[in-house]
């Protein structure tokens, strides 16, 4: 059921297609509210935050408050941890933060799974769902929740650095050359380096030059890696 959502999260060109796909995959998932955010460190000033959402607009003021988010033991958790929270009242009772849940709480925010992904060059991934209504009992449910939202996590977070970061604020790409980028794609399907040889009419001690100097460039210290890295980009289709 949901893997066409994953699918179409990569497919995302823009905010407004991206925020479509992650409130499709939250309601497939059994929650009415959800929201992604993406995080970039910078040197000598505030981090930059953009998120997608669909928090009510009488929440709102209280949803961008970063001061309030100093203090919520969710926000806290996925600050410092990859590992999801599922979260309730007592999380925040636990927290010495408990007149934040009973704000919230109102407006529906009572129970929910957040995860981070912490990326490199400073870069951070949040995804989290909320509800009003308890989240399942029965154990094996629960984990099987959490696992689809780290799995769509996974898939939602090159999107979100792609559509929602600022062009200042994106690493620059690495600069491959055309024979690289095709050794890459060949790779990618499955050809050896002596097929990708034959193919493009070059020696085999010049193709793994050139897949070298595509790893090097990549920073990945395997072909395969490389070739995810590449896709994750946008090198390679």
């Amino acid at each position: 059921m949901l893997q066409g959502d994953y699918q179409s999260v990569l497919e995302a060109t823009n905010q407004e297609q991206f925020r479509s796909v992650v409130i499709r995959f939250a309601q497939l998932l059994g929650f009415d509210k959800v929201s992604a955010m993406v995080a970039v460190d910078r040197v000598g000033c505030d981090p930059e935050f953009v998120a997608i959402h669909n928090t009510p607009l009488a929440f709102q003021n209280t949803f961008d408050d970063v001061t309030i988010g100093r203090r919520d033991p969710v926000s806290q958790h996925c600050r410092r941890n990859t590992v999801p929270i599922i979260w309730g009242q007592d999380t925040y009772l636990r927290g010495n933060a408990i007149e934040l849940w009973e704000h919230q709480a109102a407006y529906g925010y009572r129970n929910g799974i957040a995860m981070a992904l912490h990326l490199p060059e400073g870069r951070h991934f949040l995804l989290g769902v909320d509800r009003d209504q308890p989240l399942p009992t029965d154990t094996a449910e629960l984990q099987r929740l959490v696992a689809d939202l780290q799995l769509f996590a996974v898939h939602a977070q090159d999107t979100a650095l792609r559509v929602l970061v600022s062009e200042s604020s994106r690493p620059e790409l690495p600069a491959l050359t055309p024979r690289e980028l095709e050794v890459l794609r060949w790779t990618m399907e499955g050809k050896v380096t002596s097929e990708i040889s034959t193919l493009l009419g070059i020696g085999d001690r010049t193709t793994v030059f050139h897949l070298q100097n595509a790893m090097l460039k990549l920073n990945c210290n395997s072909k395969h890696v490389a070739v995810v890295k590449a896709l994750r980009l946008g090198l390679i289709q």
